[in-house]
């Protein structure tokens, strides 16, 4: 597919990067040679091939969600610097505008 310069400045714009015209012309010509590999791999035969297929099969890794003992709460709060009730208290954090 052919990029133009004005196609190449145009997505240099919607990207907000700045290039030199030499800079741009590399751009061009980079766009152009993915284009030209894409199209390649359009000319490939994939009847039969699900959309959603991959190289590696997909599995689920996580573990079982099983309720299971934890910590209690004195637990957890015993080395908490400080603490009200059965809640870590820390310092309060107010932005001023």
């Amino acid at each position: 597919m052919k990029v133009t310069t004005e196609d190449a400045l145009h997505i240099a714009q919607l990207a907000r990067l700045r290039f030199s015209p030499e800079e741009l012309e590399v751009l061009r010509r980079q766009m152009e040679s993915l284009l030209s590999h894409f199209s390649q791999v359009s000319e490939l035969d994939t009847t039969g091939i699900p959309p959603t297929s991959g190289v590696l099969p997909l599995v689920n890794v996580m573990r079982e969600d099983i309720a299971r003992p934890s910590l209690t709460v004195e637990d957890v709060l015993r080395n908490a610097p400080d603490r009200e009730g059965d809640c870590f208290r820390i310092p309060a954090i107010l932005e001023e505008e």
